[in-house]
């Protein structure tokens, strides 16, 4: 079973960036397709960007040109590179793979104040 931690997660105003990192343990990592998920307050958690085995990634239309994804084989992590942070990017991100399974992490809060 696949192992997921997040951090980096905090406070910031908008405007700001933050960069999210999630460790995963699984020996087959460089084989999986990853995904950053999101959920507000009351609100379904959405996939926000994926990346898949080979390096090609996807963006949901509020983060495009704003959240870059990556990821480092070497380190079994995947990075969520948020820039120009907005009030609406509030929520608990979490990583998993894409489409993900059941089995989630305990996420990381991001919080814009305006």
């Amino acid at each position: 079973q696949v192992q997921l931690v997040e951090s980096g997660g905090g406070l910031v105003q908008a405007g700001g960036s933050l960069r999210l990192s999630c460790a995963v343990s699984s020996s087959i990592f460089r084989l999986l397709a990853m995904g950053w998920y999101r959920q507000a307050p009351g609100k379904q958690r959405n996939l926000v960007a994926g990346i898949r085995s080979s390096g090609p990634t996807n963006y949901a239309d509020p983060v495009k040109d704003r959240y870059t994804i990556s990821r480092d084989n070497a380190k079994k992590t995947v990075y969520l590179q948020m820039n120009s942070l907005k009030p609406e990017d509030t929520a608990v991100y979490y990583c998993n793979k894409n489409p993900a399974s059941s089995s989630w992490g305990q996420g990381t809060q991001v919080t814009v104040s305006s």
